[in-house]
């Protein structure tokens, strides 16, 4: 039988490794991103991937990390000292840019070197080639949004793959910074080794193992017990992205979610096929939405690790939105299409539970990369950022306004840091008064803003809910849908959710985010 403080000591123990393991990621990183946005994950794994414990950090990531580090089991042999990366969507990754870092740990027993588990942290690069700065360009395959990296040994017995280190940067825009950021993800997981070594080291390798399976095993109980409390049924729930960039034609995302004793199906057939523009998901990206939506209905403090998935069974059909098939372009569905699966995965508990679920979110992560020649340093930049909007009001309170939800979990880029890295300005930062959806709980307003350039630029947005509003329960209101301008020559004009254009200097981008539902009537 487990001990419970035992087990409630570890999780602690292990997620406060975890934590340490960000805190040296943002410390040493050199991209504003990751620095100062902190877009990254960190997590630690056992020795067949399965999650252990995870950093409070973005659900996007740590939903997905666990087949990344599976990948590298099932195509690389591991020894003390390696080091392997990973950012291909198609073997466990989400988009290009979210590169996974990946460190086995390795301890030393009656002479021999066992293998114990990994340390991994998934952070977003700012650049990783592609056909566009920032490598979120409006692409039709993948092979447009930048280089593709298979499981790959970045560093060997300790001592780092140059080879690999050199191609990788021929094939950027920033290499000192993608440099400088694969360095600091290196450190991180150099400090996570060192912490679960002194811990086996200290209580042993056995007491260590036996820990990690009495939490995943914790959860799955937990979450068992969650899916019994549901009433049984089927509920169903839909709903539509804009368009994928290329057609105005929206994009349906379909879920009937089975409730049938202690387990759950989530069936996503019906869903549109994918498509030709960015906005297909992977099927990582998928599992990270509905880790993300049980975890949170489950509401109780228990480890957010794989433990919790194992009574959830997940239908998500080949070719479609929600599991699209290589060489599909992917770059929005990580950010977009996501958001979009939790706002029909709620919709359909509301059902069930409706004294635990919000109105719809933001629902977008209004994703806005900006790149070309920084005539002040004579050398190339690429900026990425989201933006944060309105949560959807509960059943009990407001939404918040002004925020990054779901399965974004970053924060907005600091004007004053944003400024000294890069050749423009941030002119206005605000609230968006009045865009969240009416409702007896109110639901959380946008944000405006508008960046001013200093010298030519090339922008590409992708952003959603600029045509379909965010969703209200229970009789409250729609939040407002988004919207995107350009002023150019003292003339503004609307640009589509999904674009790419060119600016000049003293030219301006304005970005209102999007509202959050209202719950209840007004």
């Amino acid at each position: 039988m487990d001990d419970p403080i035992r087990t409630e000591i570890m999780k602690h123990r292990l997620v406060s490794i975890a934590e340490e393991m960000g805190a040296r990621l943002q410390r040493a990183a050199f991209s504003p991103n990751i620095k100062e946005r902190c877009d990254f994950s960190c997590a630690i794994f056992d020795a067949v991937g399965n999650l252990v414990a995870q950093a409070a950090h973005i659900p996007v990531h740590l939903g997905a990390m666990p087949l990344s580090v599976q990948a590298c089991l099932e195509t690389l042999t591991f020894a003390p000292g390696d080091v392997a990366m990973v950012n291909d969507p198609y073997r466990g990754g989400t988009h290009l840019p979210d590169i996974t870092v990946v460190s086995p740990i390795f301890v030393e027993e009656k002479s021999q070197s066992i293998l114990i588990g990994f340390v991994a942290n998934r952070a977003h690069h700012a650049d990783i080639g592609g056909m566009s700065a920032g490598s979120m360009p409006l692409s039709r395959e993948i092979f447009q949004e930048g280089l593709i990296l298979p499981p790959v040994k970045l560093m060997t017995c300790g001592k780092k793959n140059e080879d690999v280190w050199r191609l990788l940067l021929a094939n950027v825009r920033t290499p000192d910074e993608r440099s400088g950021d694969l360095q600091a993800q290196l450190a991180a997981n150099h400090i996570g080794l060192e912490r679960i070594q002194e811990f086996a080291k200290r209580f042993g390798v056995k007491m260590l193992l036996r820990d990690m399976d009495a939490l995943l095993k914790y959860s799955e109980r937990m979450t068992r017990q969650l899916l019994g409390q549901l009433p049984m049924g089927c509920y169903s729930f839909e709903d539509a992205l804009d368009d994928d960039g290329f057609t105005e034609k929206s994009a349906v995302i379909k879920v009937a979610i089975t409730i049938e004793g202690r387990k759950a199906t989530i069936d996503f057939s019906g869903t549109d096929l994918q498509r030709p523009g960015s906005i297909n998901a992977v099927y990582p990206v998928t599992l990270s939405a509905v880790a993300y939506v049980f975890r949170c209905v489950l509401g109780l403090d228990i480890p957010a690790n794989s433990g919790c998935l194992r009574p959830i069974h997940i239908i998500a059909p080949e070719g479609t939105l929600v599991n699209a098939r290589c060489p599909a372009a992917v770059a929005a569905g990580n950010v977009e299409t996501s958001q979009r699966i939790v706002d029909v995965l709620l919709g359909a508990l509301a059902q069930a539970c409706p004294d635990r679920i919000p109105a719809a979110s933001q629902g977008t992560m209004n994703n806005v990369t900006i790149g070309g020649w920084d005539e002040r340093h004579s050398r190339p930049f690429a900026y990425y950022e989201t933006i944060g909007g309105g949560m959807g009001a509960g059943p009990h309170s407001d939404g918040a306004s002004g925020c990054h939800s779901h399965m974004t979990n970053t924060l907005n880029t600091p004007v004053e840091a944003l400024e000294y890295a890069y050749p423009f300005r941030i002119t206005r930062y605000a609230l968006r008064e009045g865009s969240g959806g009416k409702g007896r709980h109110q639901g959380g307003d946008g944000l405006v803003r508008t960046y001013e350039f200093l010298q030519p630029a090339e922008i590409t947005l992708l952003s959603d809910r600029r045509v379909t509003k965010p969703y209200g329960l229970e009789g409250g209101e729609s939040g407002e849908p988004g919207r995107n301008r350009v002023q150019q020559a003292n003339v503004e004009k609307g640009i589509p959710g999904k674009s790419s254009i060119s600016v000049e200097k003293d030219d301006a981008l304005i970005i209102e985010t999007p509202g959050g539902g209202g719950y209840n009537k007004p």
